[in-house]
């Protein structure tokens, strides 16, 4: 068990991939959990998976009113909020010359700062120590051919996961960030077709990955849950690879 049981958790983009999978895993703990995602039939469909101790709640991270909305429904609802596992959906693909300044502002709005202030929002609404892990990439440390938003912005929001670290700390409540590689998504199931060839592109993937696969959602979800419990009462301030061993830096 993870340290979680009788929590209260929010999970952003919480309808899908790695969200949902942790999702899964933090009520299988015995926590409550609120997921959130944009596409309705996507929030209703995840509620109906997770079952007891779960609540949905259609929401974009770049609407400014999501943040506190996040808050409210898990405190009314579940009567605390003890953390959040804040993701969002990757990014668009493309190169720095190639993305318009729109895609960047837009992402700008949605990856970074609705990010930033669901933090700052479920900081402020828990009682005692608590935990915050953001869903970030492994593009913090090394960058990815022709994701150059997501190279851009990734690391920024490490590096204000590690300042918040600091200055929740004295609360009791720990800032952890996430860095996931190949990992068996319809998001890495995308980027791998964008190549024109998803078999090939797999395959070389696969060759960079020191234990020969891409890594299971159930997989990350473990580790997740890790870092958002009690386990890891003494871990703040981390960038966690879940990677296979992919990232060569250390």
């Amino acid at each position: 068990m993870s340290g979680v049981a009788g929590k209260v958790y929010v999970v952003t983009g919480g309808t899908g991939g790695l969200g949902l999978a942790t999702a899964k895993q933090l009520i299988a703990d015995g926590a409550a959990v609120v997921v959130s995602g944009r596409d309705q039939d996507r929030v209703l469909t995840a509620v109906e998976e997770l079952g007891v101790g779960s609540m949905g709640m259609i929401a974009d991270n770049a609407d400014p009113d999501t943040a506190q909305q996040l808050v409210t429904i898990a405190t009314t609802t579940f009567g605390r909020l003890d953390g959040a596992l804040i993701s969002v959906g990757g990014p668009p693909t493309g190169t720095v010359m190639g993305t318009p300044d729109a895609t960047w502002t837009s992402a700008f709005e949605s990856v970074f700062v609705g990010s930033v202030r669901i933090a700052r929002a479920v900081a402020e609404a828990i009682e005692g120590p608590g935990s915050i892990a953001f869903v970030l990439s492994s593009s913090v440390r090394a960058p990815l051919a022709n994701l150059a938003v997501s190279n851009g912005l990734r690391p920024g929001l490490a590096m204000v996961a590690k300042t918040l670290a600091d200055e929740l700390g004295p609360r009791g409540i720990r800032v952890n960030g996430l860095l996931p590689g190949r990992i068996g998504t319809d998001r890495v199931a995308q980027l791998d077709a964008a190549s024109g060839d998803a078999e090939g592109a797999r395959e070389r993937a696969i060759a960079t990955i020191p234990l020969g696969r891409y890594g299971d959602p159930a997989e990350f979800a473990q580790a997740a849950a890790f870092l958002l419990g009690d386990r890891s009462s003494f871990i703040t301030g981390v960038m966690l690879p879940v990677d296979g061993g992919m990232l060569r830096a250390l």
